[in-house]
């Protein structure tokens, strides 16, 4: 019934639908659920170790026998400039002060780039059917690596330019991320948070610039999203926010209540928690931020500054300092299990697409 299978052939799936990795919130549980009702099943790996990078894959695999994905950050070693550092400490301190935290750290820890060689090693080693990318490409030795052991690359894009690298890099498809998205943005720069294509604008000119299967993403929360991202010309989607509420995934409980009241105007696009454009619930530090802004430390160093307010203010029960990560569609969020929610999805988005036949 899909106006295309080039996604599903590929990926060796049944629905073109795959539900976003969102480290820490992406269970095997729920990637495997997702895996198991015909889509596919991913799992944000970015931060862990070759150790629990092993462990999730051997889970994975003792639950389900189809394809899933595992996907990392692409970012370079962050620079450590003395002066944003000194900065953003300044900025800073007063909240410090109120929550009774003395001084921000004077130091960031030392960091390596995102994806290295034991990460790439390990892969090799697991060799899932799929491995995705986000905030860019890996270098060219480790993308070869991965293509000769068999394995299909995705990788996110926020822009036409991104879209064209990404296909002269030798990947599989390309992850059509709008502005509209949770969770992090996938720029393969680090950007200004009010910089950002919307899905409606994005998602045909990407599928113009390259030839490769493009995956919409970004405030795609039911099958009139689906629907409208096949009309744009892409061969899949990617749902991230829609996966939150379901009982397999690790949304904490006042995620979970945020995204059940949510509305459309619910969140906004910061970097100020991490040192990187994500789109999460509004938050008087959020907004405080963004009123005067000012650069911050490179992602993900910004987490060392920003971390000891969140735990301070979340110990108290306030939400100042609160950084839950979803979308703007999450109003179209359901409470159903995973593997529901895929079927739900497909079958309602064959109704759309009879439904708009019909009309024609």
């Amino acid at each position: 019934m899909w106006p295309t299978r080039r996604l599903c052939d590929l990926l060796e799936i049944e629905h073109p639908i795959i539900q976003a990795p969102m480290a820490g919130s992406a269970t095997p549980e729920l990637a495997s659920a997702v895996s198991n009702a015909g889509g596919l099943g991913s799992l944000g790996c970015g931060e862990m170790t070759g150790v629990e990078l092993q462990a999730v894959a051997d889970q994975m695999r003792a639950s389900t026998n189809r394809p899933f994905n595992l996907n990392f950050f692409a970012y370079d070693t962050p620079r450590a400039e003395p002066e944003v550092l000194a900065r953003t400490r300044e900025r800073l301190q007063s909240y410090y002060a109120a929550q009774g935290l003395g001084t921000p750290p004077e130091t960031l820890p030392e960091l390596g780039p995102g994806f290295d060689d034991e990460k790439l090693a390990r892969l090799l080693e697991i060799r899932p059917r799929v491995v995705s990318f986000h905030f860019g490409l890996p270098e060219a030795y480790a993308t070869a690596a991965l293509k000769d052991a068999g394995i299909l690359l995705l990788c996110s894009a926020t822009r036409a330019d991104e879209a064209r690298a990404i296909e002269a890099a030798g990947f599989d498809a390309v992850v059509a991320q709008g502005w509209e998205a949770g969770g992090h943005r996938g720029s393969h720069q680090a950007t200004e948070p009010g910089d950002g294509v919307g899905s409606l604008a994005l998602i045909p000119q990407v599928c113009d610039a390259v030839d490769l299967p493009v995956i919409a993403a970004g405030g795609i929360g039911d099958a009139r999203g689906i629907a409208a991202a096949f009309a744009l010309g892409a061969s899949g989607v990617q749902m991230g926010t829609a996966f939150l509420s379901c009982p397999e995934a690790g949304t904490d409980e006042v995620r979970r209540t945020a995204i059940r009241d949510a509305g459309d105007f619910d969140t906004m696009v910061t970097d100020a928690y991490s040192g990187r454009s994500a789109r999460a619930k509004r938050s008087r530090y959020a907004d405080e931020m963004a009123a005067e802004r000012s650069p911050v430390p490179d992602f993900p160093s910004m987490y060392s500054l920003s971390s000891p307010l969140r735990a301070a203010s979340t110990e108290t029960g306030s939400e100042d300092f609160s950084f839950h990560l979803y979308g703007q569609a999450a109003a179209l969020n359901r409470l159903l299990p995973a593997a529901e929610l895929v079927q739900q999805l497909a079958g309602e988005t064959a109704e759309v697409f009879a439904g708009l036949s019909v009309r024609g």
